[in-house]
């Protein structure tokens, strides 16, 4: 989803500033969107988001960078499968540090400069924090995903009512199955789950509004329901 966000953006004309943990695919990946969109300012940097330090240190160089933040997507995730009672140990703690505390660490960081650019009339922001439909309803081999996904639910909820007298958006995305490389090499010919094109559209669209319009959740499923 991250490299269909990216394009998205760049396709029309926003300068990116990427983070990948993988520093070779980060690299490619940014060259290829760079070669289709020359004009377009592309910087990145590797880090690993489920540690504070790397989501503090990813968010200082994002600063120094000097540029407004005008949206900041929080899309570093992973899952895991198990139930609480069988699960690898230590599952939640690996999927709270990246599905939660990549974005709550990132999010601090970032927003004294967000709030900074409001008070003084420039761009008022808006966060996106790509959530789950597992947050919205427990299934079975979810565990400490899903735990982990209602999580980041409440954080956004919260961001939002503590950002309104900022003029800052908050949108929380549920996605349904998207084919991304969790799904391994699940075989998508009959188009049974979503592309990530799919949920990039939707964001962006949200992201285009008026600045008095927030869409503050958007909830979107594979056409023949979950799996």
């Amino acid at each position: 989803m991250g490299k269909a966000l990216a394009l998205l953006f760049a396709e029309h004309g926003h300068s990116l500033l990427l983070s990948a943990r993988n520093a070779l695919t980060l690299e490619k990946t940014a060259g290829e969107i760079q070669s289709l969109y020359p004009s377009v300012a592309i910087r990145y940097r590797s880090a690993d988001l489920s540690t504070k330090d790397g989501a503090e240190e990813f968010g200082q160089w994002v600063l120094d960078q000097g540029t407004s933040i005008d949206i900041l997507i929080n899309n570093a995730g992973n899952f895991v499968p198990g139930s609480v009672y069988n699960e690898p140990e230590g599952a939640l703690d690996q999927m709270l540090s990246l599905n939660l505390y990549a974005a709550y660490h990132l999010t601090r960081k970032l927003l004294p400069k967000m709030m900074q650019q409001s008070d003084a009339g420039g761009s008022r922001g808006h966060i996106f924090n790509i959530c789950s439909i597992a947050a919205l309803k427990a299934y079975a081999n979810g565990g400490a995903y899903s735990i982990s996904k209602y999580a980041l639910n409440g954080f956004s909820k919260n961001l939002r009512e503590e950002l309104k007298p900022y003029l800052i958006k908050v949108t929380t995305v549920f996605p349904g199955a998207v084919l991304t490389d969790s799904w391994g090499d699940f075989d998508n010919s009959t188009g049974r789950i979503m592309l990530p094109e799919d949920i990039a559209k939707m964001i962006f669209a949200a992201s285009s509004l008026s600045p008095q319009a927030c869409v503050e959740e958007i909830l979107i499923r594979p056409l023949l329901g979950d799996l």
